[in-house]
C-alpha cells in the first residue's frame, strides 16, 4: 500500500534512531517536525482540490445529462414541426388536385404562358406557376408592414401583369386576387384601428391590388378579391424567412369554365 510523505518522514526518522545515531539535534529535530507539518497540509490541500474536482465532474456530468435531456426534447418538437408542415403542404397539394384546375395552367396559350414566365424572371419576387396559372406575389415588395398602400414599384409590375392579361389570348380569363398574411398580431394602435384582424389586412391588400389592376383597364367584370388572413399559410410561420413566405398575394388566372363563388355566371341556378 502506499505510503503518506509523513508516514516515510517519520518511519526515516525512528530508524535513524535505531541505528544508533543516539540523538538528534534540536534543529534537525525542528525541520523535521516543520517538513512534516507542511506535508500533512499539502496533502490535506490535495484532499480537498480531489474532493472538488470529484464535485465539478459530478456538475458536468449532471449539466450533461440535462443538456442531453433538452436536445432530445427539440429533436422531438422538431419532428413535430416538421410533420406539421409536412401536413400543410400534403393538404394544400390536396386541395389544389380536388380543385381540378382552378387555374387556367393547362388552358393559358403558350404565348401567355411565355409572357407571364418572362415576367416572373424579370420580377424576383413574383411566381407563376405554368402548370395552375397561378401568380404568386410576396407582400413585401408590395407593401409596407402592416400597410395596405403599394409601394412605388409595384405599380410597374402590376402594370406589365395586366398588359398580358388583357392581350388577345387572355381577356377572357377571370382574376381571381387573394390576399394572405402570417400569423404574428397586427401591432400598434393605430395600425389595429384600421385593420383590427389579419383578415382586415389580407383583404384590403387584396383590394388594393384589384384596384390597381382595374385602374390599368382589367375589367371590373372579371376581377374578384378574397382575404384568408393567417389561415391558409404555405409555411410554418416560426422564423422570419418562413413568415415572410405566408404573407402573400395571389392572383388566379381562371379559366372561364370554371365556377368562382359569388360570380353570378356560376349560380344560374340560383337565380
Amino acid at each position: 500500500m502506499p505510503r503518506s510523505p509523513v508516514t516515510l518522514v517519520t518511519a526515516a526518522l525512528c530508524l535513524a534512531l535505531i541505528a544508533g545515531c543516539g540523538w538528534v539535534p534540536r534543529s534537525q529535530w525542528t525541520a523535521v517536525q516543520s517538513q512534516n507539518k507542511s506535508l500533512a497540509e499539502q496533502s490535506r490541500a490535495q484532499l480537498v482540490e480531489i474532493e472538488n474536482l470529484r464535485n465539478h465532474q459530478r456538475s458536468i456530468e449532471d449539466q450533461l445529462l440535462q443538456a442531453e435531456d433538452e436536445l432530445a426534447f427539440l429533436d422531438d418538437q422538431y419532428g413535430i414541426d416538421r410533420q406539421k408542415l409536412a401536413n400543410l403542404r400534403n393538404e394544400r397539394e390536396r386541395l389544389r388536385h380536388s380543385l381540378g384546375g382552378l387555374g387556367a395552367g393547362g388552358k393559358l396559350s403558350l404565348g401567355m404562358r411565355g409572357q407571364l414566365a418572362r415576367l416572373a424572371r424579370k420580377y424576383r419576387n413574383l411566381r407563376f406557376d405554368p402548370q395552375t396559372g397561378i401568380s404568386k406575389l410576396d407582400t413585401d415588395i408590395l407593401f409596407d408592414s402592416g400597410e395596405d398602400i403599394l409601394k412605388p414599384g409595384a405599380q410597374k409590375l402590376l402594370r406589365d401583369f395586366a398588359a398580358v392579361l388583357n392581350g388577345p389570348d387572355a381577356k377572357h380569363f377571370k382574376i381571381m386576387v387573394v390576399g394572405h398574411t402570417d400569423n404574428q398580431r397586427i401591432r400598434g394602435r393605430e395600425t389595429r384601428h384600421r385593420f383590427p384582424s389579419n383578415w382586415h389586412l389580407s383583404a384590403a391588400r387584396a383590394l388594393v391590388v384589384s384596384q390597381a389592376l382595374h385602374d390599368v383597364d382589367i375589367d371590373g367584370e372579371r376581377l374578384g378579391t378574397a382575404g384568408f388572413g393567417k389561415h391558409q399559410p404555405i409555411a410554418s410561420n416560426d422564423s422570419p424567412e418562413t413568415r415572410r413566405e405566408n404573407r402573400r398575394v395571389e392572383i388566379f388566372v381562371v379559366s372561364p369554365d370554371v365556377p368562382v363563388v359569388g360570380m353570378t355566371e356560376s349560380l344560374t341556378n340560383l337565380y
